[in-house]
């Protein structure tokens, strides 16, 4: 288990384990957005170059009044930049964009293996984290072969962003990370169209705590050391997926939960996929 509120990274750097989700958002819908949710007391925002609204995200977090350093910005980077030399312009283009300084955690977006380079992006993060220019470094959508490749190559991301729910549990996926010491970032960790939500444990958890079935959900994740970045524009919706702090799942509800599992994997083959 974890204090639920944060995970702690390599160097003490500790991360929101909620997060806003920003993607398919862009322009005045994602400031405005980013802004009500920090307004309300997030403080991770997760944007990427492919969500095409770092410049959006930017704003709101401006908007915010908050400093920069009250915010967590994770962002992701295309197999366009799967390079030492293409990931510090990637990072150029993403703080260009955003308006600040320096990223809290930056991404490999999708592995890419047939391009077979993201060892050698991997190794750009590397000097970007070494020059201060990102505070941890990580990827996205990564299978446990392709991180495999990294580790041997005496590379250690510090966290795996994957789809993820009560649905789509991963345990093979999970448990290497765990080995490893890789954290897991769940996107879609509510489902896409919420199509888990009407489920009876989930129905049955929400009555009994008081809580939404998203709320119960996202607990899940969080209690389980999990981070979790659901999308929401909605002011109301924001603050709901703020307020899963205040109870705690027993284990064996946990797994009930985890029972939930179909054994289907990421939506998109991050062998065939990728961007």
């Amino acid at each position: 288990m974890s204090n639920a509120r944060s995970l702690e990274l390599p160097g003490g750097i500790q991360m929101p384990s909620l997060a806003l989700g920003t993607w398919p958002m862009q322009g005045g819908e994602a400031a405005q957005a980013v802004e009500s949710a920090l307004r309300l007391g997030y403080r991770h925002i997760d944007t990427a170059e492919n969500y095409e609204n770092e410049d959006g995200v930017g704003e709101g977090i401006r908007r915010s009044g908050l400093d920069r350093e009250e915010v967590f910005i994770t962002s992701k980077f295309n197999k366009k930049w799967h390079s030492v030399a293409g990931a510090r312009q990637a990072w150029e283009n993403s703080v260009r964009r955003l308006g600040v300084d320096y990223l809290d955690l930056f991404l490999i977006h999708w592995p890419n293996p047939d391009q077979g380079t993201y060892v050698e992006a991997f190794e750009g993060l590397v000097k970007l984290q070494s020059e201060g220019k990102v505070r941890a470094i990580g990827v996205s959508n990564f299978k446990p072969t392709h991180l495999q490749h990294l580790l041997k190559a005496g590379l250690h991301p510090a966290v795996n962003q994957i789809q993820l729910n009560p649905t789509c549990v991963n345990p093979t996926a999970q448990a290497f990370h765990r080995e490893q010491g890789i954290k897991t970032v769940a996107y879609t960790p509510l489902g896409r169209g919420t199509e888990f939500l009407d489920e009876p444990v989930l129905r049955e958890l929400a009555g009994k705590y008081g809580k939404t079935a998203a709320q119960v959900t996202l607990r899940w994740h969080v209690q389980q050391g999990i981070g979790a970045a659901p999308k929401s524009a909605n002011p109301e919706r924001q603050q709901q997926n703020l307020e899963i702090f205040d109870f705690e799942l027993e284990p064996e509800e946990i797994d009930r939960i985890n029972a939930m599992d179909t054994g289907v994997t990421a939506k998109m083959d991050s062998d065939s996929f990728g961007h």
